[in-house]
């Protein structure tokens, strides 16, 4: 609970007003075209995960995905393997991987930064950063950390510039913010082990 509020005053006293400024910059078709570029730059995490999990059809849908949206989509910054081929995109990571192989949640987690969590998707934040290709480009000196560390909250504050709103209607209308959105985040990730 006291990470949860370390948290809500993090994205009212500097989170929110950065993207808000960032949105200045960057009209949304153009951040919409960076949050591809990210999702598709975290390829390598939904590939090794839905291989972990045995789901070897979309394994093959998420690397025509890459593929497609890699040449056609200019990088990824465009999505023509959903708007053209109706390829949609898989939600997967090692937390739901180790969920699917029974791991239980652990206990619920507030993490500095990430939001809500819990011990068995913490855990499987870690491998799951060096699949990341800005981490490999870091250790391969192809970047420095500096610039790693600015790419990595560039895609935060690019994410957060086109969700902001939701967290304070979320508050707004909850009676206790944190535990709505800790037993949310719960059944969010039930439901996507069960798919």
């Amino acid at each position: 609970r006291a990470m949860y509020h370390f948290n809500d005053k993090f994205y009212f006293w500097l989170g929110k007003p950065i993207s808000r400024g960032y949105s200045i910059l960057f009209p949304e078709p153009a951040r919409v075209a960076i949050s591809h570029g990210f999702t598709n730059m975290a390829f390598p995490v939904r590939f090794v995960s839905l291989t972990l999990q045995g789901r070897f059809s979309k394994v093959g849908s998420e690397t025509g995905r890459f593929l497609v949206n890699s040449t056609l989509g200019v990088g990824g910054l465009f999505d023509p393997a959903d708007a053209w081929m109706g390829i949609r995109p898989t939600k997967a990571d090692l937390g739901q991987t180790f969920g699917k192989w029974g791991i239980g949640d652990g206990f619920p987690l507030t993490l500095p930064f990430f939001g809500p969590s819990n011990l068995r998707d913490a855990i499987g934040m870690v491998p799951s950063t060096f699949l990341s290709p800005v981490t490999c480009m870091q250790y391969g000196d192809v970047i420095g950390w500096e610039e790693g560390l600015g790419i990595t909250v560039g895609g935060y504050s690019n994410d957060l510039s086109l969700h902001i709103g939701e967290y304070e209607k979320i508050k707004k209308d909850a009676l206790d913010p944190y535990t709505f959105i800790r037993d949310a985040y719960k059944q969010n990730r039930d439901q996507r082990i069960k798919e």
